[in-house]
């Protein structure tokens, strides 16, 4: 009868440890995907953000100047819808030692622009979109002036042309 009690405690004492260790994994990988998810958040959110102030035609004053003398119909509001906006996982980039994640951004308009306003527009909503990423992970002293790339603890993030559907 005496060796049964202490039976029991070993198996308790190894049935915590057991669940400690992967509480401990689950951590990790929870911590990864929170990550992920709030990059996400702010890509959805800068993309919004940019389309809104592209499609009223408010603009830096630089770039004002460049529409009003090549791409004039993007100095009027015009209609942009997102689509989606997903990522892709590109694997570990061994220059910055994180893995590469690639937002893409799908939208359609019902105006008739040529193919360089489309790249204006995509560039505004891009820029935007990384800019909130940076911003939300404040990191933006660690990024260019065009925020390419945005780093986070675990991921730098990268944005694909907008695909127009």
């Amino acid at each position: 009868m005496i060796g049964d009690s202490g039976q029991t405690s070993a198996e308790l004492l190894f049935l915590f440890g057991t669940l400690i260790i992967i509480l401990m994994i689950s951590i990790v990988f929870i911590a990864g995907e929170n990550e992920l998810t709030a990059a996400m958040a702010a890509a959805r959110n800068g993309a919004i953000e940019g389309l809104a102030t592209s499609s009223s035609a408010i603009y830096p004053e630089d770039t004002y100047r460049d529409y009003s003398n090549s791409k004039t119909s993007l100095l009027y509001p015009y209609s942009v819808k997102i689509v989606n906006i997903s990522y892709s996982d590109l694997g570990l980039d061994k220059n910055y030692d994180k893995k590469r994640i690639q937002f893409k951004v799908y939208a359609k308009t019902s105006d008739r622009f040529d193919s360089k306003e489309l790249v204006s527009i995509g560039d505004r909503i891009n820029y935007n979109l990384r800019k909130s990423v940076a911003v939300s992970f404040n990191s933006t002293q660690s990024t260019n002036k065009l925020y390419n790339p945005v780093f986070s603890p675990h991921y730098v993030y990268t944005t694909a042309n907008v695909k127009w559907v």
